[in-house]
């Protein structure tokens, strides 16, 4: 290497040191952040345990044919009130009414040798076995007329229950069997809900609701809500009776049915939603879910000190109740994090603290705390 190009080196080194410092010094002078923080609060609010349900009427019968036939008439609609033994359904008799004329002929010769035997008898001029005999045929045939006639009736097919007529699929002219369900009517004055839980849920629910015994449980656990498949809550509750008590094997849940007032009718047999059990936060650190973020299936916020520095640090959620998250474990009331920008932010970096109020954010997700 000549001396020209050494002296070149030597220049070209000190021009690359002189701009790192002054970069380095820029970014030192770079001012901090501003970002948005609050201060944690105690609070105590009310969340919801939610599980898919099914709706039956009260009562619920299914409405059969007891002979097969072709429906000649239907004498109802679906969603009408109908009353026990009130007639919905009439088939095809015609074919049945030749047959019971016929059976009722047979009857008739089988009476008149009944009655022309029966002196022959008394004065011993025959013996009495012609006389049994013809009784017996007499019997068979009223029997065979009382058949036909039972199954003339059975063509008219009456309500088992008082109640509303659900859907029905067949109408004039189709061919119908004891097989087929025809309609269902239902009483829904009152519905009832079934549903499950986990065995957890299930013990956990035991846990918190006063009583010594099941059914003392029972009568103290709170009233529950209905949310509908459109997202709207029913406007009346209902309340938990019965509960089956035991896990089912295959799929590890226990058995609950509530009974709903349905005073309008709103709600129908074969509905479906989600029944909203109330669950009560009694004074729990609360803060918004835009204050964390997560990693490999973790959850952070970040905690900001005294001097202004974020710290990452690591929270359990015991609950969501809509955009609150009710924390467990991590941070404390009173203590101050990051409420929005995390994603600008580092482990350990300075920021320029701007206190949010809690109850201006509170306000602006628009949640009330008891």
């Amino acid at each position: 290497m000549n001396k020209f190009s050494f002296v070149f080196l030597i220049v070209l080194m000190a021009l690359f040191q002189s701009c790192s410092e002054g970069e380095t010094k820029n970014v030192g002078m770079r001012p901090a952040p501003s970002i948005p923080i609050i201060e944690i609060p105690s609070r105590t609010l009310t969340g919801y345990d939610t599980y898919p349900t099914s709706l039956e009427g009260v009562v619920s019968s299914s409405v059969r044919a007891k002979v097969s036939g072709y429906i000649i008439q239907v004498m109802v609609d679906e969603g009408q009130a109908v009353k026990k033994g009130q007639s919905l359904f009439k088939l095809e008799t015609q074919s049945l009414n030749a047959d019971a004329a016929a059976a009722k002929a047979n009857v008739e010769a089988a009476k008149v040798d009944v009655d022309k035997l029966k002196p022959l008898v008394e004065k011993g001029i025959i013996g009495g076995v012609q006389l049994k005999t013809a009784e017996a045929r007499y019997n068979q045939a009223m029997a065979t007329y009382n058949s036909i006639s039972a199954n003339i009736a059975y063509a008219t097919i009456k309500s088992p229950v008082s109640g509303h007529v659900g859907a029905i699929p067949y109408r004039e002219g189709a061919l119908v069997s004891p097989s087929d369900p025809l309609t269902t009517v239902s009483q829904v004055d009152n519905v009832f809900a079934f549903f499950s839980m986990n065995e957890k849920e299930y013990l956990n629910m035991l846990q918190v609701t006063k009583g010594e015994t099941l059914d003392d449980k029972l009568k103290n656990m709170s009233e529950v809500e209905l949310e509908l498949v459109n997202g709207q809550i029913y406007s009346l509750k209902g309340k938990i009776k019965t509960v089956t008590g035991q896990v089912n094997p295959t799929t590890g849940t226990v058995s609950f049915r509530a009974t709903f007032p349905n005073p309008n009718r709103l709600l129908a047999h074969g509905n479906s939603g989600r029944i909203r059990i109330p669950k009560t936060y009694d004074n729990k650190p609360i803060i918004p879910e835009a204050s964390i973020y997560e990693q490999q299936g973790k959850t952070y916020v970040y905690k900001v000190g005294a001097d202004s520095v974020v710290t990452e640090a690591l929270i359990e959620i015991g609950a969501k109740v809509g955009p609150l998250l009710v924390v467990d474990e991590g941070i404390e009331e009173g203590d101050k994090i990051v409420y929005q920008g995390i994603d600008k932010l580092r482990d350990q970096m300075k920021i320029a603290p701007r206190l949010v109020p809690f109850d201006n954010v509170a306000g602006k997700l628009k949640v009330a705390f008891k």
